[in-house]
């Protein structure tokens, strides 16, 4: 069904541009787009990979210290009250304010790169995985204690276990983030070359006026969004489904 309303609407948009006789550098239609991403797919493609390898990694370090932090602060509820506020501020700062500081600073593109997506991308993972951890069931935690449970044997067996769904929830919004994390750093770092992402491709074009290049930069983008969030929908469902509420099948 999503993909019938897809193809409606891209015939749609394709039959407004031609029966409006809408020039090419104010909109393109979905036919040249397609056309224009077969033809510079060599370029595309290249700064496709650039883009979703920093979307990844910034992915991938925010779960790391995302779930590290949660876990110190499920052990103590003071930690987690003098640090989360900290974790509140990198949420609320806009990215594009503090990229070009972070750019200067570290004086290395992809690693700045790299750090901006991160932040965009952590909280999302530490708030979730912290609100899951706090939300075990107080009962079996009074039955861990009576049966005197060490700290770990209570992470492991019972908090972890609980914290599941609620990190899987928080990966997938983080997902989405770190790509955009990483192509609003692109655009403010602005470097060319053949190392460069594709947000510096949609500038490239905007200054050349390729605006069927631009759109097609721009599709890649919003498709690789997509197919991340389905990969990580896909992890959730595999993960969920034997046990958790949210993922088990109904009888009616």
């Amino acid at each position: 069904m999503p993909l019938a309303v897809g193809i409606l609407a891209l015939a749609g948009w394709e039959l407004a541009v031609r029966l409006q006789g809408i020039p090419v550098y104010i909109l393109p239609g979905p036919i040249l787009i397609a056309k224009t991403m077969v033809a510079d797919w060599g370029t595309l493609s290249g700064s496709l990979w650039i883009t979703l390898s920093i979307s990844l990694a910034a992915l991938s370090a925010a779960v790391v210290l995302g779930v590290s932090l949660s876990v110190l602060f499920a052990q103590s509820k003071w930690v987690e009250i003098s640090f989360f506020p900290y974790a509140v501020i990198l949420q609320v700062t806009p990215i594009v304010a503090i990229a070009p500081l972070i750019i200067i600073w570290v004086n290395d593109v992809k690693l700045s790169l790299l750090i901006c997506a991160w932040i965009v991308a952590f909280f999302p993972i530490l708030s979730n995985t912290t609100l899951g951890l706090n939300s075990a069931d107080h009962n079996l935690l009074n039955l861990f204690q009576l049966y005197k449970a060490t700290r770990f044997q209570t992470l492991m067996n019972l908090r972890l276990p609980s914290a599941l769904p609620y990190f899987l929830g928080g990966l997938k919004i983080s997902g989405g983030l770190a790509l955009i994390g990483a192509v609003v750093a692109e655009f403010v770092a602005g470097t060319g070359g053949s190392q460069s992402g594709l947000a510096y491709r949609i500038l490239e074009s905007g200054y050349q006026l390729r605006i069927p290049r631009m759109f097609a930069a721009l599709f890649m983008i919003s498709i690789s969004g997509i197919v991340i969030f389905m990969c990580l929908s896909l992890l959730s469902h595999l993960t969920l489904r034997r046990w958790h509420e949210s993922a088990l099948k109904r009888e009616n």
